[in-house]
């Protein structure tokens, strides 16, 4: 009895787990391509992408266009870096 009880326990944190993963990687996706097109003119495009990366997700969005329309996501335009300048690109 207590083998088919921690067989089932062990199976569901399986699926659980599985789904988790999941919702990981489709956001992971959707700030890889937005990221992607936002840093696509960066000089530094690496850099561009990490920090566009970081930002995207914590706030779930990155602004259009390559440079500028940051008003379209306030809480990526307001993050800062430890000096206080802008960390998002």
């Amino acid at each position: 009895m207590k083998m088919v009880q921690a067989t089932v326990f062990l199976l569901a944190c399986l699926v659980i787990s599985s789904s988790l993963l999941d919702s990981t990687m489709a956001g992971s996706s959707f700030c890889g391509s937005k990221c992607s097109a936002r840093c696509s003119k960066a000089g530094l495009k690496d850099r561009c992408i990490k920090y566009c990366q970081i930002c995207c997700d914590k706030c779930k969005c990155v602004p259009s266009g390559t440079y500028g329309n940051k008003h379209e996501c306030p809480c990526y335009r307001d993050l800062k870096n430890s000096k206080g300048k802008p960390k998002c690109p």
